[in-house]
């Protein structure tokens, strides 16, 4: 046989097993469906009721797909970190564990304040004590604590996790600061 025929050959075979799978499908799907038979009642009213038949208990049965419902554990993370970004236009507080998985998170936005207050030490403080409700579940007792940004919550926000009862292990500060990378805005004209 030369390499012709092989090819040949194999892509017969290919072809009737496709088809056979369709075909195997289609009658699947025809014999899970339910049969309707009309029955005429009432000759006067010329009324026609469908009385439909269920499918197979078997072929229902895994047709029907039941969810799994998860069992989860409750998670206790005793040490994590603290992201604070301040910006000049909002404040931001990411709690993680050391993994860096997102335990909980909040901003002055997200609470409520709008325009110019959003970066003030007041919203700085009350985003602290939400993240803190927030995350109190998982038992989180220490943080280090990650600044970036230099808006003008970012005294206060530390100073709120504190006083929440967390013990801060250690401040880093995270700001960008350019080596003389970009240029910088021409200067206004007034």
């Amino acid at each position: 046989m030369t390499k012709k025929d092989k090819l040949e050959e194999k892509t017969k075979n290919e072809v009737t097993s496709a088809e056979k799978s369709v075909e195997e499908k289609q009658e699947k799907k025809a014999s899970s469906k339910a049969k309707v038979e009309i029955i005429k009642d009432d000759k006067k009213d010329n009324k026609t009721d469908k009385k439909v038949e269920p499918a197979k208990k078997e072929e229902a049965k895994t047709n029907i797909a039941t969810p799994k419902k998860q069992s989860f554990k409750k998670r206790h993370v005793p040490h994590g970190r603290a992201y604070i970004v301040c910006s000049y236009n909002n404040t931001v507080i990411t709690i993680t564990d050391l993994s860096g998985n997102v335990l909980g998170w909040a901003s002055s936005g997200a609470l409520g304040f709008k325009g110019p207050k959003k970066s003030t030490p007041f919203a700085a403080t009350l985003v602290a004590q939400k993240v803190v409700e927030k995350t109190a579940r998982f038992g989180l007792k220490e943080a280090d604590v990650l600044i970036k940004g230099v808006g003008g919550g970012r005294e206060a926000s530390v100073r709120a996790l504190g006083n929440a009862g967390w013990m801060i292990r250690s401040i880093k500060d995270m700001t960008p600061v350019p080596h003389n990378g970009c240029r910088p805005k021409k200067p206004r004209r007034v």
